[in-house]
């Protein structure tokens, strides 16, 4: 994981309008939010298995996650790697997972390694700048 210095951090918006413009940029609420916090998810780089994300992680400060005018105020955002295993699991949700019923498989590590972190902390914290400047 590398954490980006970025201004965002402090950053307060709706939610609503949140995902709307983030969403330009390919950043979409991540599944496991909370009713008081949650991260905006984008892919930054797909390869062989590896895949690099850009997370916006955010509190609310006023209402709940699940209406569009609660207020979000932005945390420090972060570059991760997950690792998943290419091929068919070989557990009981395998069958699952061949008939397109599991859209998702469980990464093999969901922190993995990241090589030439400076590249992708100068890359995630100018994406995050325009963002900002866009917003």
């Amino acid at each position: 994981m590398i954490h980006l210095d970025t201004d965002i951090e402090g950053k307060q918006m709706y939610f609503g309008q949140a995902q709307k413009d983030l969403k330009k940029f390919g950043l979409f609420i991540g599944g496991n939010w909370e009713y008081d916090s949650g991260m905006f998810d984008g892919i930054v780089h797909r390869d062989d298995g590896e895949t690099i994300y850009i997370r916006l992680p955010f509190q609310v400060i006023d209402g709940e996650l699940d209406h569009k005018n609660a207020l979000i105020e932005f945390e420090k955002p972060f570059i991760i790697k997950h690792v998943v295993n290419i091929g068919l699991d070989k557990d009981e949700n395998s069958l699952l997972t061949v008939t397109g019923f599991a859209q998702f498989q469980e990464p093999k590590d969901k922190d993995g390694y990241i090589h030439n972190k400076s590249k992708w902390e100068e890359f995630g914290e100018e994406l995050v700048g325009d963002i900002l400047d866009k917003l």
